[in-house]
């Protein structure tokens, strides 16, 4: 039988990736989901006004859009395939009308994720910068904090900058303040970095979380430190949280606060399919900056792990049936 008269072209995910409008992973688009929600909706928030440098994660969701029709229907490594086990669309963006200011947009922001919420959808997001995690884990961690797999060039548990304690440096500090994140349930995978000083991330540290520098990472290799980043985080529910800077810059180079000797693309892959079999109420992937993308490959690594991340949260979502 020839490829051909395998595919079958009523299907959108099966035409020419070239061809249609791009949505995430060429889903059927849904922007009104209240009557007929999906049980995951793949969600861009194109906003960065929480970067500290290099800006333009604010298109990143259009770009990951595009990139993604390069996913096929089956995750050929794990044998998963999202698309026959639930039910999934692409939400939209949860866009801001007033993007100049920093608090009044994460207000708008956990707006559309408390709708999202309230619908029974389990959201997986594109960013944006980092700062969007905290008011989406307002809308949905507001009945009990949640725990965390983050992995992340940076803790992210910075406090006050330059005037602000909502930028991309911080949100899981002040999550944690806000009582959405359970530091003694977050485990923090791949940190590295120049700091101003040492006590930048103290605030890990101090309040218990599992700090995995890339040196560790790298002496114990990637699968002990995910293994027992799981076993850290327990079986509760978790929001996983991966920013593309946590890959090396050859493999990320589009992304605003990069930093040299990270974790590689097979690493990250093999690291998001460990969590299969938590239990996991939404993840988000964020930073990929097209302005500074070479080729398009931060996108593209964005999208795949995303299609990773989808994987895992829709057999998470079939095994609780």
């Amino acid at each position: 039988m020839s490829t051909e008269e395998t595919l079958n072209f009523d299907d959108p995910m099966q035409r020419p990736r070239y061809t249609g409008l791009a949505s995430f992973f060429r889903l059927p688009y849904q922007e009104d989901f209240a009557t007929n929600p999906p049980e995951i909706g793949v969600i861009g928030v194109p906003y960065d006004g929480g970067v500290t440098n290099r800006p333009g994660p604010r298109h990143g969701p259009r770009e990951v859009r595009n990139q993604s029709s390069f996913m096929r229907r089956i995750n050929q490594a794990t044998g998963l395939s999202p698309f026959e086990t639930v039910k999934a669309a692409d939400i939209g963006d949860a866009w801001i009308s007033r993007p100049y200011e920093l608090e009044g947009a994460h207000r708008e922001i956990e707006d559309k994720f408390a709708a999202v919420h309230a619908a029974g959808i389990i959201p997986l997001t594109c960013g944006g910068d980092h700062s969007i995690s905290l008011p989406i884990l307002r809308a949905i961690a507001k009945d009990g904090p949640v725990g965390m797999i983050h992995i992340d060039a940076h803790c992210d548990t910075g406090d006050n900058y330059m005037g602000s304690r909502f930028h991309h440096g911080a949100p899981f500090k002040v999550a944690v303040d806000e009582g959405l994140l359970d530091p003694k349930r977050t485990a923090q995978i791949g940190i590295r970095g120049t700091v101003h000083n040492l006590d930048m991330w103290k605030f890990s540290y101090d309040s218990g979380m599992r700090v995995m520098l890339i040196e560790e990472v790298e002496d114990k290799g990637w699968r002990a430190c995910i293994e027992e980043a799981k076993k850290f985080v327990g079986d509760g529910p978790v929001y996983v949280s991966f920013d593309i800077d946590s890959l090396d810059p050859a493999y990320a180079p589009g992304t605003g606060t990069p930093e040299a000797g990270g974790i590689t693309m097979r690493e990250a892959q093999g690291m998001v399919r460990a969590l299969q079999g938590m239990d996991i109420i939404g993840a988000d992937m964020v930073e990929v900056s097209p302005p500074f993308d070479v080729g398009g490959i931060t996108a593209i690594n964005g999208a795949t792990i995303m299609f990773e991340l989808l994987c895992v949260m829709a057999d998470s979502l079939k095994s609780k049936v």
